[in-house]
C-alpha cells in the first residue's frame, strides 16, 4: 500500500448505485470520495420500482423512514390482451416477507437520491464532488489513480484510493478504462417513455402496472407515487422515435386514457432496451457495478434492485479488505456471485418482454409463468447468488436470513451491517474463548444473549449459522462434535 491515498475508496456516480455503495462504505468507517458528474441532482422521473430486498439494504443505511414518506405499495401487475382481456393477473401481497418489509414499491428517484445524498452528509469521511467529469483511471498495482476534470477548471485533478468502483451507468468510463466489453444477451427494443403530473381529479386510471400485450404497439402503463403516471411504447422498425417524441404523438397515444386537459407532460424521453452482461466487473483494484456491468429492460423493474445488490454483495468485501488487507480471492467473489444472480433476471424479464410482444405466447408463458402446481401466474422471482464464498455443499449456504426485530423494538440486522456473525445455540455448550485479544472478539452472539434468535435455529435445524452483512448465509453448523473445526475454518472472517 502507497504511504499515502486521498481516500479508501472512490465511487465514481451519485445515482442510486452509487449512492447506496456510498452509504454502505462509510458505515465500514471508510473514507470515500464521490465523484458526480452532473453539477445538481436530476430532478424528473427516473426508475419507479425496487423490492423488499432493497427496502432492506435502504433500513440499514438509515433512510427506511424518511423513504416510506415518498413511496407506495405495488399492488401488482396485469397482462391484457387487445380486447382487454386478461392474460395473466400478477397480484403482489401486502403481508411483509422475510426481508421485513413489502415484496414491492412505487417511488420518485429523485426522493430517493435526496435521502441518499441526506445521509451522507452525516459522515465527516465521505466527499461529494459535483460536476466532476472523471477522465482517466490507472490502477498502478497497491492503489489507484483517478483523473477527473472540474466545471469551470481547465486543470485536471488527481485522486489516490485504495479502491474505485464505476456506478457511472451504462456510457461507462470505468468500464472503458478497464478495456471492458458488454456481451449482448439478445434483446434489444426502441421505446418512448412518457411521464406525466395528472391535474385532473376526474381521471379514472388503473392503480396496478398493466403490461399491454399487443405485437403491434405493446406498451405499459405504471401507477407511480402521488399524482404521477407513465407509460412506455415500443417504436415500430419502420417508425422515427424522433417523431414519436412529438407532443401530437404522445397525447395521441395517449387518447385511450387521458388528455392534456387532465394532464401535464412532465418528462418524454426514447429508450433501447438491451440485455446486456459487462464481460469482467473487476480489474485489480478497479470494480464496475450497476447499470454499468449490466443491462436489462425494464419490465420487472429490476433494472436499479440489481445495481443495489451489487453494492451491497461489494461494499462488505471492500470493507473487509481495508481492514485486513487486500484478499483478491474475497473480491474475485462479488463478479462470480452476482452475475448469476443478474443474468438469471435479465434472462426472466427478457422472457417476459418477448411474451409482451407476442400477445401472450403460449410458450414462452410456459418459461415465464408457470407455477409448480401447473396454473399459469407469476411466483416471487428471487434469483439465487452464483458460485463464490462458502461450501456449496452446505443446503443453506446463500439462503436469506430473516430480518428480525428483537425484543428492545430493533432489528438484529443492525448487529451484522459491516461484518460477518456467527449466531451460536446454547446447546453448543462450551464456546471458544472469546475474550479480549482473539481475534473473533465480538463477532459470536449466543441465543443466552438474544433468545429471540433460538426459534431461527430451531427453524433451520441447525446449531449456529454466520451470517454475511448483506443478509445471507455463509456457512451453517449442524450441531454435535466439530464446532471448534467449523469456527476454525471461518475464523478469518470472523476477525
Amino acid at each position: 500500500m502507497p504511504e499515502k491515498v486521498d481516500f479508501d475508496v472512490v465511487v465514481i456516480g451519485l445515482g442510486p448505485t452509487g449512492g447506496t455503495l456510498a452509504n454502505l462504505l462509510a458505515m465500514h468507517g471508510l473514507s470515500v470520495c464521490v465523484l458526480e458528474r452532473e453539477a445538481a441532482l436530476y430532478n424528473l422521473p427516473r426508475a419507479v420500482h425496487f423490492d423488499d430486498e432493497i427496502m432492506r439494504v435502504f433500513q440499514t443505511i438509515g433512510i427506511a423512514d424518511r423513504l416510506r414518506r415518498h413511496m407506495i405499495v405495488n399492488r401488482g401487475t396485469k397482462f391484457i390482451d387487445p380486447e382487454g382481456k386478461v392474460l395473466i393477473d400478477w397480484p403482489r401481497p401486502r403481508a411483509v416477507t422475510e426481508n421485513g418489509w413489502q415484496p414491492s414499491y412505487r417511488f420518485h428517484q429523485p426522493d430517493l437520491e435526496r435521502c441518499l445524498r441526506r445521509a451522507l452528509a452525516q459522515y465527516e469521511h465521505v466527499t461529494i464532488t459535483s460536476g466532476a467529469r472523471t477522465t482517466s483511471i490507472r490502477d498502478h498495482g497497491d492503489h489507484v489513480e483517478i483523473g477527473f476534470q472540474q466545471a469551470g477548471e481547465a486543470a485536471n485533478r488527481v485522486l489516490r484510493s485504495r479502491y474505485v468502483v464505476g456506478c457511472d451507468g451504462a456510457r461507462s468510463l470505468t468500464r472503458s478504462a478497464m478495456g471492458v466489453e458488454m456481451a449482448s444477451l439478445g434483446f434489444e427494443q426502441t421505446w418512448v417513455v412518457i411521464d406525466l403530473l395528472l391535474t385532473s381529479r376526474a381521471v379514472n386510471l388503473p392503480d396496478r402496472t398493466i403490461q399491454y400485450c399487443n405485437p403491434d404497439r405493446p406498451a405499459t402503463y405504471c401507477r407511480n407515487v402521488g399524482r404521477r403516471r407513465r407509460w412506455e411504447f415500443a417504436v415500430g422498425p419502420d417508425e422515427s422515435p424522433e417523431a414519436m417524441l412529438e407532443e401530437a404523438a404522445i397525447w395521441d397515444f395517449l387518447a385511450p386514457w387521458v388528455g392534456p386537459a387532465a394532464a401535464r407532460l412532465e418528462r418524454k424521453a426514447i429508450y433501447t432496451f438491451k440485455s446486456a452482461l459487462a464481460r469482467q466487473w473487476q480489474k485489480g483494484r478497479v470494480f464496475i457495478a450497476g447499470d454499468a456491468a449490466h443491462l436489462m429492460p425494464p419490465f420487472m423493474g429490476q433494472g436499479m434492485c440489481a445495481g443495489i445488490r451489487d453494492a451491497a454483495n461489494l461494499a462488505w468485501k471492500i470493507g473487509f479488505c481495508a481492514r485486513q488487507g487486500h484478499d483478491g480471492e474475497l473480491l474475485r467473489s462479488y463478479q462470480s456471485e452476482r452475475e448469476q444472480n443478474v443474468r438469471e433476471y435479465i434472462e426472466t424479464t427478457s422472457r417476459m418482454g418477448e411474451f409482451i410482444n407476442a400477445l401472450g405466447d403460449a410458450q414462452i408463458s410456459n418459461t415465464v409463468f408457470a407455477r409448480p402446481d401447473g396454473t399459469v401466474g407469476m411466483n416471487s422471482i428471487t434469483p439465487s447468488l452464483g458460485s463464490g464464498l462458502g461450501d456449496a455443499a452446505d443446503a443453506l449456504l446463500n439462503i436469506t436470513f430473516p430480518n428480525v426485530t428483537l425484543a428492545d423494538g430493533s432489528s438484529f440486522d443492525r448487529w451484522f451491517s459491516t461484518r460477518p456473525i456467527l449466531i451460536a445455540s446454547s446447546v453448543i455448550g462450551n464456546l471458544p474463548d472469546i475474550g479480549a485479544g482473539t481475534a473473533v472478539e465480538g463477532r459470536i452472539v449466543t441465543t443466552t444473549q438474544l433468545p429471540e434468535l433460538a426459534p431461527l435455529l430451531g427453524q433451520f435445524g441447525v446449531a449456529a449459522l454466520l451470517l454475511r452483512p448483506d443478509r445471507r448465509v455463509l456457512a451453517s453448523f449442524p450441531g454435535g462434535a466439530g464446532f471448534d473445526e467449523f469456527l476454525a475454518a471461518n475464523r478469518m472472517l470472523l476477525s
